[in-house]
């Protein structure tokens, strides 16, 4: 368990993928380029088997903003975008209606 303090850490943002190119080095990432309000984010995603890169441009998603950068197989990804998975595989998590890129989820 977390504490609200603990949550409340966590910064949640509407982000617009802008690019999407396939991971050099990986089958199932792609490399997403967000604007996340004033400033571009590089984030590796494991949703290859469920999107075209196609598909993804354009679509607003809930982006971890303050998640410390990792490597990736080489790749730096700078946050995290927020998806579910079931039995019947992986959708990423999207606003309602399109919100300004950068919005603060709470």
């Amino acid at each position: 368990m977390i504490t609200i303090d603990d949550f409340k850490k966590i910064e949640l943002r509407v982000a617009q993928i802008k690019e999407v190119n396939d991971h050099p080095n990986a089958d199932k990432l792609l490399v997403l380029t967000l604007d996340a309000g004033g400033k571009t984010k590089q984030v590796v995603a494991g949703i290859k088997s469920a999107y075209t890169k196609e598909t993804l441009i354009g679509k607003y998603v809930v982006l971890v903003d303050n998640l410390e950068p990792a490597l990736l197989r080489g790749v730096e990804s700078q946050g995290m975008v927020l998806a579910g998975s079931d039995e019947s595989g992986i959708t990423i998590i999207i606003p309602e209606r399109p919100l300004k890129s950068g919005s603060i989820v709470k």
